[in-house]
Order: C-alpha cells, then sequence, then structure tokens
C-alpha cells in the first residue's frame, strides 16, 4: 500500500505536487459552475501531471460546494484516468464509521488503487452546523479510526459486537489508504503512534507547522501501512501572469476568510470588491496575516516559495490549495505552477 501514498516527483519538482480544492463558489456564480469548475481542474491536473487531488468537507459556507466528500469523489474519479482522488477530508465525527466505510469501499470498488481517504476530526463548519451535523464527540475520534479501519478490513476481534458487521462492498485489491489530518499536534501524533500517513493544514494554521511535523516523525512508529514517516502539507499558493494579479487574486481569498472569521460568509468576492472594502485596522492586520501565509507571484515566484518552504518544513509532498474568485484563475494558477515546474514537459 506504501506505494499508493507515495507519490513522483515530476518535471523539476522537488517533491510531489497535489491540489486541495473546495469547489469555490465565486460572487455572481453557482454551485454548479464551481463543481464543474472542479471537474475541469481535476482533468488538467492530471494532464499536468499534480500527483492526487482532494476534495474537503465544509458544511455551511456559501463559498464552498464541497460538503459531500464521497459524492463529488466518485464524480471526479469518473472524470478522470489516472490521478488519486480523495477526502482532505471526511470529518469523521460527523459520521458513522461504517457508512464511510461502505462509501469509500464503493469508491475503491469503482476505481481500484486510485482513492485516498483522508480522515479530520474538526467539525469543518460553525458550532450551530456542527450540533446539526454531529452524531458523536470529536474527542472519540481515535476510537472511531480503529473502528473505521476494523470495518474497511473486516478486522473486529471474535466477541466484539461489530464482529458481524460487514462493510460492503469490499474490493479484493484491498481499502484505500487512510491518512489523518490536522492542524494542531493532536493528529500528529495519533497519525505516528498508528505509522499512518499524515497532512498538516499549512494553509490555515502555519504556526504550528514544523511543531506538528516534528511531533508526527517523533512518535511515528513503523506499521504495514508504513516503514517510515509521509507527511504532506497544504499550501495556500496563487500563481497569475504578473505579481499584481496574483496579489488581487489573493485579496479575494483573505476578504472570504475575513468574512468566515465574522460569521457573515458569502461567496468569494471579486477583486474589485476586495481592492476597496473599507477594512478595519484590526481587519486589516487579520487580512495581512492571511496573507503572509500564502504564496503568490508569477510561476517562478511561486515555484521558489514553495521550494523554500519545503526545505523548512521536510515535507514530503505539496498539496496546494487555491480558494480564489474566478473558475478560470485557479484553473490558471495550477498551469503556471506546473508549467514552472516543467510538469508538462
Amino acid at each position: 500500500m506504501s506505494d499508493q501514498i507515495r507519490g513522483i516527483a515530476r518535471g523539476d519538482a522537488e517533491v510531489p505536487l497535489s491540489v486541495l480544492d473546495l469547489a469555490t463558489v465565486s460572487a455572481g456564480g453557482t454551485a454548479g459552475e464551481a463543481l464543474a469548475t472542479s471537474t475541469e481542474l481535476a482533468r488538467r491536473a492530471e494532464a499536468w501531471g499534480y500527483h492526487r487531488f482532494w476534495v474537503a468537507e465544509h458544511h455551511g459556507m456559501p463559498s464552498v460546494a464541497s460538503s459531500s466528500p464521497a459524492v463529488l469523489i466518485a464524480h471526479l474519479a469518473a472524470s478522470t484516468r489516472t490521478i488519486r482522488v480523495g477526502s482532505g477530508g471526511v470529518m469523521l465525527p460527523n459520521h458513522a464509521p461504517l457508512i464511510i466505510a461502505e462509501q469509500f469501499g464503493t469508491l475503491q470498488a469503482l476505481h481500484p488503487g486510485r482513492i485516498d481517504l483522508g480522515l479530520g476530526r474538526a467539525p469543518g463548519t460553525d458550532p450551530a452546523t456542527a450540533q446539526a451535523l454531529r452524531r458523536g464527540d470529536a474527542d472519540r475520534f481515535p476510537q472511531e479510526v480503529a473502528d473505521l479501519t476494523a470495518f474497511l478490513d473486516d478486522a473486529f476481534p471474535a466477541g466484539h459486537s461489530y464482529a458481524r458487521i460487514k462493510a460492503i462492498p469490499r474490493d479484493p485489491s484491498g481499502r484505500p489508504p487512510i491518512w489523518l489530518l490536522g492542524s494542531s499536534g493532536f493528529s500528529a501524533q495519533l497519525a505516528g503512534i498508528l505509522g499512518l500517513p499524515f497532512a498538516f493544514a499549512h494553509h490555515f494554521s502555519a504556526a504550528n507547522t514544523e511543531p506538528a511535523l516534528e511531533l508526527y516523525r517523533t512518535n511515528f512508529r513503523p506499521s504495514e501501512v508504513l516503514d517510515r514517516p509521509y507527511a504532506l502539507i497544504g499550501v495556500g499558493a496563487i500563481a497569475a501572469d504578473t505579481e499584481r494579479e496574483a496579489h488581487r487574486l489573493a485579496l479575494t481569498s483573505g476578504l472570504s476568510m475575513l468574512r468566515l472569521r465574522r460569521g457573515t460568509p458569502g461567496p468569494v468576492p471579486t477583486p474589485e470588491e476586495a481592492e476597496s472594502f473599507p477594512y478595519s485596522e484590526v481587519e486589516r492586520e487579520f487580512l495581512d496575516a492571511w496573507l503572509s501565509n500564502m504564496i503568490q507571484g508569477d510561476g517562478e515566484g511561486v515555484r521558489t516559495g514553495l521550494a523554500e518552504l519545503r526545505a523548512r518544513t521536510g515535507a514530503d509532498e505539496l498539496m496546494i490549495t487555491t480558494g480564489v474568485y474566478g473558475g478560470a484563475n485557479r484553473l490558471r494558477s495550477f498551469e503556471l505552477i506546473a508549467q514552472a515546474h516543467k510538469m508538462t514537459e
């Protein structure tokens, strides 16, 4: 299964490059348009040499159309041929482990050897929506990971209350690789102890990246899945034909996040709206901090920024996310990054 985890660096990239997509809905657009862009991006990412394409579970956010990862993954995998497709991630406290085992067992049967199952312990939404969704307690995450794994492997011991329950379908090729996701040290430590691959959300928790990766590596125990640690980090990056245009687009991501934090979420605003928005001093500080963690520039500038981040963190893979205004801008950004790394040659 390790071959399904470790990717191959393409072109001049030092490590595999991958895509994290949220099916971003822009102002004046629709969820259908956003999902169509995600589908086109998956097809092009495959052609450009990206290793995997993940979608994330978020709820109640007008700017995000990826609330149902299993449904979207089925569509994206059917629309592509070779790129790995998966969840970054499924928020496990929102779901019964048996349901996730059945969903991803189905996906694995449909697309053997191409599906990833990334798991998170956060609700992926605000507290009220989490209450409406949640069937369990995030504190039970380690046990629910164990239950999910046992369902996927048909490995509950004799006498266990779930021993006679079968998660069907199960593909003969085996289960999808399980990844643990995190933005702090909890899942990092758990992934290490379980010998699983780990994905860290650097794009919104940059201050915790290096401590979490160190915790993961320090606690890592070889397993049937991995003989040594494998960690990817999610990176906010936007490439455009000019640095000026990249900055204008990055502002749309910043204002969208600011509105989310204020409790007034909406579609991703236009560059014009983001530039003219009357930011308060506190809001400007938030925006500047958000943008400081986003790599932005032309293709070569983003390539340099990614290389510096990789050297600093020692990440085994970089997963790029680009939640900016306009589907065409998202497509162009990933194209420029692939070209800068000579992945398309």
